[in-house]
């Protein structure tokens, strides 16, 4: 169900994959309570780009973290895949983000010293995988970000737009139901950008990826099937593709 009660186009076939309910986040700061988020509900369905927007401070980088599991909100939960993150031990969180979930940063995250090809399959090591599968998989995600070539070099003989792509494939290479991504436009012109939003375009579309961008970029709005819009820690409205949902 939409914010408002009523159903929408997109909700009737599917269930939700991840379900925010009553989300509260209040840190303490100088002895003073601040209200990074405040009462969120909403719904994020599967095989969509899902936005999370809004100015700096509206709460949207914190609500990222409660969607990963990474903190724990003051009140309300988080049902990720059918798992209340509540629920689940710190073991059972870190299972969660190795198996299900992607993740791809503003600052792409590459270690310096190791090669494309090694940048993607660090987080491959941590799971019971032969070196075959492993070298495989890189193989595959280098490919489909179209970086096969670039295998070898490092970080820094890279572009902007290049590093991201391997932030992509590292995160593809997971082979994840979400991919959770903080600002990947964010330190790219708006021309590699717009190619980046394509390729991720493409997994929704050509791989059932389902993903979520939390930015502040005009070009993620208009690509997104569904908008979520936070201002000062609170859900002002969801837009969902020729649709506005205003939040209570």
């Amino acid at each position: 169900m939409s914010q408002n009660g009523k159903s929408q186009p997109h909700e009737r076939q599917t269930a939700p994959v991840i379900q925010v309910n009553n989300l509260t986040r209040t840190y303490q700061l100088a002895g003073e309570d601040v209200h990074a988020l405040t009462n969120i509900s909403l719904n994020i369905f599967p095989h969509q780009m899902t936005a999370i927007v809004g100015r700096s401070g509206s709460g949207k980088t914190t609500l990222l973290n409660l969607l990963a599991g990474l903190d724990d909100p003051t009140s309300g939960d988080v049902h990720m895949l059918g798992d209340n993150l509540k629920a689940l031990d710190e073991s059972a969180r870190l299972a969660l983000r190795r198996d299900k979930l992607g993740f791809v940063f503003q600052s792409f995250g590459l270690l310096p010293l190791l090669t494309a090809a090694e940048n993607v399959g660090v987080p491959l090591r941590m799971r019971n995988l032969s070196r075959k599968e492993r070298d495989d998989r890189v193989r595959e995600s280098l490919e489909w970000v179209g970086l096969t070539r670039r295998a070898n070099h490092r970080p820094y003989e890279l572009s902007g737009g290049e590093q991201q792509r391997v932030a992509v494939a590292r995160a593809l290479a997971a082979h994840p139901e979400i991919i959770l991504a903080d600002e990947p436009t964010g330190q790219l012109d708006s021309q590699t950008g717009r190619k980046l939003l394509d390729l991720m375009r493409r997994l929704v579309e050509e791989r059932g990826i389902t993903i979520i961008i939390v930015s502040h970029d005009p070009q993620v709005m208009t690509e997104a099937d569904v908008v979520h819009e936070l201002r000062d820690g609170r859900l002002l409205e969801t837009r969902i593709k020729n649709q506005t949902v205003a939040a209570h």
